[in-house]
């Protein structure tokens, strides 16, 4: 599928990556696909399910591109998101935040009767109570998660009595379906350290194992147990307890996952794959240039990007506005050519992403394809 973009017309041209206007936002389909099948056949060696978490990458062919790998569906941050992807094709999907409010209600209820497995998360009675309602009056039947706080403090009941009582308001309502309890433990997903990222996680899965049993023990449906991401992936699958694992960020990488320590042997199971091309646009001062790629074309919530190819290895990123940055130029011992091409790995894959309309697709040196980011600025 291709897309709008000033480059549109450098596909399938030899040597076009090196021509890409810039900044621009570009995937290495040879590394992107590594990453697909090195965690789904992971997974089917383990018999786990994947549920890949879509606020990566926002994008409708890398969510089908998921599916035919073996995903049993996809999460979605936001109803915006969940919205969009829908109208291009996907489906089995579940939100991984409470959906509040009547305006958003009313969009979730017209997207529940478009996809007849969509499941939410639920953590406050009220909520509960207002979805309740306005699934009865429309006839519909909604599927529930309870969302339980399993350390990072965002979303989520706090102990088990909590999850009970949400639990027995389902129970007395046709309108309600009981699937089972989310527990996302964000807090863990950085650790650099395989040993202390095991022990963090296995600690926050420990809660949600106590929910889980206390709504077994009352007779309540607990057929999903959900969670973990792409920093816990290898850690989580030992403990026993989640049916699905929501990894997300290991189809691109980013800076700040390639310094985790994913596996207990330091395999490296996803290599970075996602990366911004911008361009020198400025050479006049002593010991940097600067180039064409600031505050919008990378997220600045995290580490600085990475060059992974450019003037010289060890060129360090710098902020320098919106619009640009700049890269320093000690030692480089040459020249640095106007207009120099310079790649850079993303820092934090996610909002890095959200800051672009389109995916650059490449095989080697060559623009193959452009992908559209349809949920792209979906934050409702």
């Amino acid at each position: 599928m291709s897309a709008t973009s000033s480059n549109a017309t450098l596909i399938g041209i030899k040597g076009s990556r090196q021509r890409l206007d810039t900044p621009c936002l570009v995937l290495d389909l040879d590394m992107f696909e590594s990453n697909l099948a090195a965690m789904h056949g992971w997974a089917r060696d383990r018999c786990i399910a994947l549920r890949p978490h879509a606020k990566t990458h926002k994008c409708a062919t890398i969510g089908k591109r998921q599916m035919e790998a073996g995903a049993i569906g996809l999460c979605c941050a936001k109803l915006g998101e969940a919205e969009a992807l829908t109208d291009h094709g996907l489906e089995h999907l579940m939100l991984t935040s409470p959906v509040t409010g009547r305006a958003k209600i009313d969009r979730l209820l017209a997207l529940n009767a478009r996809l007849p497995d969509l499941t939410l998360v639920v953590d406050d009675p009220e909520n509960l109570a207002e979805l309740e309602a306005a699934a009865r009056i429309a006839g519909q039947q909604l599927r529930l998660l309870i969302d339980v706080d399993v350390g990072t403090h965002r979303f989520g009941v706090i102990s088990p009595d909590q999850a009970l009582a949400l639990a027995d308001t389902m129970a007395a309502s046709p309108a309600l379906n009981l699937m089972g309890i989310q527990g996302y433990a964000g807090h863990c997903q950085a650790i650099t350290d395989y040993h202390e990222r095991l022990e963090v996680s296995h600690r926050a899965l420990g809660v949600l194992a106590g929910v889980r049993d206390a709504l077994i023990e009352a007779d309540h449906a607990c057929d999903i147990v959900t969670g973990s991401g792409t920093g816990t992936h290898d850690v989580d699958q030992t403990f026993g307890l989640l049916t699905d694992l929501q990894v997300g960020s290991y189809v691109f990488s980013d800076v700040t996952y390639d310094r985790v320590t994913m596996t207990a042997d330091g395999e490296r199971r996803v290599q970075p794959a996602l990366f911004v091309h911008s361009r020198v646009v400025s050479r006049c001062q002593k010991g940097y240039a600067t180039i064409d790629a600031g505050s919008k074309s990378f997220s600045m919530d995290g580490p600085m990007p990475i060059l992974v190819d450019g003037p010289t290895p060890g060129s360090e990123y710098g902020r320098f506005g919106d619009e640009f940055g700049r890269v320093s130029l000690e030692g480089v011992g040459r020249d640095v050519a106007l207009g120099e091409l310079t790649t850079w790995m993303v820092p934090h894959c996610d909002p890095t992403l959200n800051l672009y309309d389109t995916l650059h697709c490449v095989r080697g040196d060559t623009l193959v394809e452009i992908w559209p980011i349809e949920a792209r600025g979906a934050a409702g």
